[in-house]
């Protein structure tokens, strides 16, 4: 039996940097290891593995979700500001 391999994508930006990896992966990956198999983990030392914050095409999920071919992994940095608060401040100002 031949194992079927999915084609998927993994990527993660900076403000000055993005990055998308394709990988090739048996059936049953999970992004976790979708995001391991792409090497971001090494290149990207600020990337938490304990404590992944992850979508596919924009809505959020957790690591152990399966992945279906063409799925795109997003991995999320922590927001620098609370866009609340943002809005906020910028309504008190005016």
């Amino acid at each position: 039996m031949v194992e079927r391999l999915l084609e998927v994508e993994v990527a993660y930006a900076k403000s000055e940097q993005q990055v998308i990896v394709s990988v090739d992966m048996p059936e049953g990956t999970t992004v976790q290891q979708a995001l391991k198999a792409s090497g971001l983990l090494e290149r990207f030392p600020e990337i938490d593995a304990d404590d992944l914050n992850v979508g596919i095409f924009g809505a959020v999920c957790k690591p152990e979700q399966l992945l279906k071919g063409g799925d795109r992994v997003e991995v999320y940095r922590p927001l620098i500001h609370d866009p609340k608060d943002a809005r906020r401040q910028r309504a008190t100002k005016r």
